[in-house]
């Protein structure tokens, strides 16, 4: 693979527009962590206020995984298009679409009355948030070219993924609505596109060629389909349609793949398949979204039915969790050198696993204080996927390829989440009863991080 300090080698300069300005780092990181971290509470709102909004909307709990799952299918549908065109058509022009998009979607979708119209604005708010995601590390690498200056940017960065996904949910228990809430994110999105009209500095490594559209396509309807088989199948995994969706979906991806390899200008290079690390990152998303994002997306939910949890008082019990995530995400960049990123990834993995055993049987105790202990080692673990990720992702591609990794490293972190709510959701609320079927979802998601940590383990490159 390419090292990342090639970035400063003249054919990458040669690569890069005339029009390009010096970056600004220390604006670029504040602005990029900023809006990363509005991304993150509109993601992460609807973990507590999920069973007022189903109200409100009149959600029966066969569907409620669409109002979980909108802003996941956007990202993952569009991540990978949005850093490739991030690349080629200037990361910060799509940094600012995609923030001042994020701040007019999540404001609709305050007015939202029924469940189509509260999904597709989520499904709007992740594809505007796909755009600022994957050019956000664009922005980085090219405003941070030393390699420890962007292992700490990125440590920083990543730590804003965490903070988001803790203020998220305690903004929205706090606030008077879930309406009022989604009113408040979307203007502090439209004061952080303002600020960056000023403040960034535009950067790009363009291929030449036309956005891969019939990519997008095949990619989103892939997703769909998938997504829509495993909500589905908690009425039945062997009936005719959910068996048809799976069909579906593997089908579209294969067509994925065939236009992924004719198009000049792909969504992902296919050639980085070949490439250990490339493949570490894409797996340490996907688990992370499967074993951590699903189960931690709808507990929530299971804790306010359970236990008579406020929405408050729940995000209030999470910001235990997620305050450790991001307060460890913070401190990964002083393992760099001692530790591999890879090694980061299989013990966040195996803490969560521990995590989710400790979990066992907190739901039937009736007390939230049995919830402490996998909380707390639960959220030491997802602070360490958070922080060792992002720097993974432009690790493994070359340096004028960032936006496009983080891209696709995201891009299978929202599927891995799309899948993961899914899957949560139908087991959880098929066991005959929330504890049995909760204590079946924590089984499944420890499964999944044991897997996601031998994965990591084994992808190395040969020497």
């Amino acid at each position: 693979m390419p090292r990342l300090d090639s970035a400063t080698s003249p054919a990458a300069r040669r690569r890069t527009s005339p029009r390009d300005a010096p970056a600004r780092p220390r604006a670029t990181l504040a602005l990029t962590s900023a809006a990363t971290a509005v991304a993150l509470m509109t993601y992460t709102a609807p973990m507590v206020t999920l069973p007022d909004t189903a109200a409100a909307l009149h959600t029966p709990l066969s569907a409620q995984a669409w109002l979980l799952n909108g802003a996941p299918l956007g990202l993952a549908a569009l991540l990978l298009v949005a850093g490739s065109l991030a690349d080629d058509y200037g990361r910060r022009r799509i940094f600012l679409t995609g923030t001042l998009a994020l701040g007019l979607t999540t404001a609709l979708g305050a007015f939202t009355t029924s469940t189509w119209q509260f999904t597709l604005a989520r499904v709007a708010q992740g594809a505007a948030s796909a755009a600022l995601l994957a050019s956000s590390l664009g922005l980085i690498v090219h405003a941070f070219p030393s390699p420890r200056g962007r292992l700490h940017a990125t440590g920083v960065w990543g730590a804003f993924v965490s903070g988001g996904i803790a203020a998220g949910p305690l903004l929205a228990g706090a606030l008077p609505s879930w309406r009022t809430a989604y009113g408040v994110l979307g203007a502090v999105a439209l004061v952080v596109a303002a600020l960056g009209t000023r403040a960034l500095a535009e950067s790009r490594a363009p291929r030449g060629g036309r956005p891969d559209a019939l990519g997008a396509l095949t990619f989103g309807l892939a997703l769909v389909a998938l997504v829509a088989a495993l909500t589905l199948g908690r009425d039945g995994w062997l009936r005719a349609p959910v068996g048809l969706l799976f069909a579906a979906a593997v089908a579209l991806v294969a067509v994925f793949v065939a236009v992924e390899r004719r198009t000049a200008t792909p969504m992902i290079d296919l050639g980085l398949l070949r490439h250990a690390r490339f493949l570490a990152s894409s797996a340490g998303g996907l688990f992370t979204g499967l074993a951590v994002i699903g189960l931690f997306s709808f507990l929530p939910a299971l804790l306010q039915q359970s236990l008579g949890l406020s929405p408050l008082a729940t995000a209030g019990l999470f910001l235990l969790w997620s305050g450790l995530s991001f307060v460890v995400a913070l401190q990964v960049k002083h393992l760099a050198g001692r530790v591999a990123a890879r090694t980061q990834l299989a013990l966040g993995f195996a803490l969560h696993t521990i995590a989710m055993v400790t979990l066992l049987g907190a739901l039937g105790s009736g007390s939230w204080t049995r919830l402490l202990p996998g909380l707390i080692v639960g959220g030491l673990g997802s602070g360490l996927l958070n922080g060792a990720l992002p720097l993974l992702a432009v690790d493994s591609v070359p340096p004028q390829r960032a936006a496009m990794g983080s891209g696709a490293q995201q891009t299978f972190r929202y599927v891995g989440s799309c899948a993961g709510v899914a899957l949560t959701i139908a087991i959880a609320t098929s066991g005959g009863s929330l504890a049995r079927g909760t204590n079946v979802a924590l089984l499944v998601s420890a499964g999944l991080a044991v897997a996601g940590a031998v994965s990591v383990l084994a992808l190395r490159e040969r020497a």
